[in-house]
């Protein structure tokens, strides 16, 4: 293994060098991302209109353009203390394996029972509808790592706490569902006929697989019906976003800890939660001048939503019953093949995201599944993490850039998002084992149906 710099193989914070702030990326943007929008009048949403659906102060962490830094309370970072600070790994291994001399890192944020980065905004959002003394909460999974950091983050604060999970997955990842379950959730496969629209929507598409846009439409109808509780998001808006920069700011200290600057940033992008709180400092760098990247956005080509979507106000949900929001997406009424990454598998990107995007301050690529998956098997064999398919987007273009150095013979450095492991993942990797594994990319034709259902908002 070398030793340059003696850069360990793990880097980690002391508990005292955790940040103790969350940074809001929008406070520095030169253009912001487009409000929300109230779906009747087009108007954007007021803190009055949101406060049925969420918890009053993440409706005001949703809505402030202009604060830098969110103190974190004590009790979010107590929490934070059982699995942070993650670790900034170096992969000598994969290096080794790829004979490049590019550096490359990776920050792990499979380190918790929930196996992925969704713990860090599942445990903000529960502190605060505790704190309004509500009685629960609805949600909805894909991949299911969102359901089960939630239902261990209500199990802390004795909430009721309510998932809806996109059937394909309710399917393909029983032992998910059990988690939810064991941490004290309910789980219902969506869509489903407990709701309105759950009902509408098996009834325009039979034997539907279901997408997260269905299960979000489900969940907001379920918390809006029930007294006492709010439904919470996993990924897509501002607020998730803000708490995810935990994952940038750490692994921005862990870097300038050893004097390394880097020189490429590497998320996989679904709803944008993961990319956003791992670009976030860096891109706020980038905005004031004080430092260039090359951030890459990468996203499956099954479900296109910044490399082939338009940039529009549409519905966050299938069911249009949520606000409007400005983004690259596929259009609502897209509902992608039954993709195994799961937590990538929705039509639209987060504002923020999208707005950095359009400004060209970051770029994106679309990948295959099964190039994914040779990229996820070479990974776990060198460096001993069997990683999530979401996650293993990402692995892929990190390890088509150290090739590209190994061609060019630059240095690069390369820093990627290990956003969580792929241990419940196995009918996937089964399928890729065995050559059932096909590839998805929908046609110009396939596209056209969902952008033709976008509404008209000049």
């Amino acid at each position: 293994m070398s030793t340059e710099k003696n850069i360990p193989y793990k880097i980690y914070l002391e508990e005292n060098e955790m940040p103790t702030q969350w940074y809001n990326v929008r406070a520095d943007m030169k253009n912001k991302p487009a409000p929300l929008l109230n779906p009747g009048t087009l108007k954007p949403m007021t803190f009055e209109e949101l406060r049925p659906v969420f918890c009053d102060e993440l409706v005001r962490q949703e809505l402030d353009n202009d604060t830098a830094y969110f103190d974190i309370p004590q009790e979010i970072q107590d929490f934070y203390k059982m699995y942070r600070p993650s670790p900034l790994v170096r992969a000598y291994f994969l290096e080794k394996a790829l004979d490049t001399p590019a550096k490359i890192y990776y920050k792990f944020e499979g380190n918790n029972t929930s196996g992925s980065h969704k713990l860090n905004s599942a445990i903000a959002q529960a502190y605060y509808a505790k704190k309004q003394g509500l009685t629960g909460v609805t949600t909805e999974t894909g991949a299911g790592q969102w359901g089960t950091a939630l239902s261990m983050a209500c199990s802390y604060f004795d909430l009721d706490c309510k998932v809806y999970m996109v059937k394909v997955s309710y399917e393909q990842k029983p032992f998910r569902r059990e988690v939810m379950r064991t941490y004290g959730a309910s789980v219902t496969p969506s869509p489903s006929e407990t709701t309105e629209v759950g009902r509408r929507i098996l009834a325009e598409h039979p034997g539907t697989s279901g997408s997260l846009g269905c299960a979000i439409s489900e969940a907001v109808e379920a918390a809006t019906s029930l007294d006492g509780y709010r439904y919470v998001l996993g990924s897509v808006l501002s607020q998730v976003l803000l708490h995810q920069s935990i994952i940038g700011l750490e692994t921005k200290a862990a870097l300038d800890k050893y004097d390394i600057k880097a020189d490429i940033v590497i998320g996989c992008a679904g709803g944008g939660s993961n990319l956003g709180g791992l670009i976030s400092p860096f891109v706020g760098q980038k905005i004031k001048g004080e430092a260039d990247y090359r951030i890459i956005a990468v996203e499956p080509a099954s479900c296109p939503s910044l490399t082939r979507g338009r940039y529009a106000y549409d519905f966050c949900d299938t069911g249009m019953i949520c606000p409007l929001a400005k983004m690259y997406t596929l259009g609502s009424g897209f509902i992608p093949s039954a993709n195994h990454a799961g937590g990538l598998r929705y039509h639209g990107m987060s504002s923020v995201v999208s707005q950095l995007y359009d400004d060209k301050l970051i770029e994106a690529v679309s990948v295959e599944q099964t190039e994914v998956f040779a990229a996820a098997e070479q990974f776990a064999r060198v460096e001993g993490i069997l990683p999530a398919p979401e996650s293993s987007h990402a692995i892929r273009v990190a390890i088509d850039e150290a090739l590209k150095c190994k061609e060019t013979g630059e240095e690069k450095t390369i820093v990627f998002g290990l956003t969580g492991t792929g241990y419940f993942d196995m009918v996937a990797y089964g399928k890729y084992n065995d050559g059932e594994m096909t590839d998805y990319i929908p046609t110009d034709a396939d596209l056209e149906p969902g952008f033709a259902g976008l509404p008209n908002v000049d």
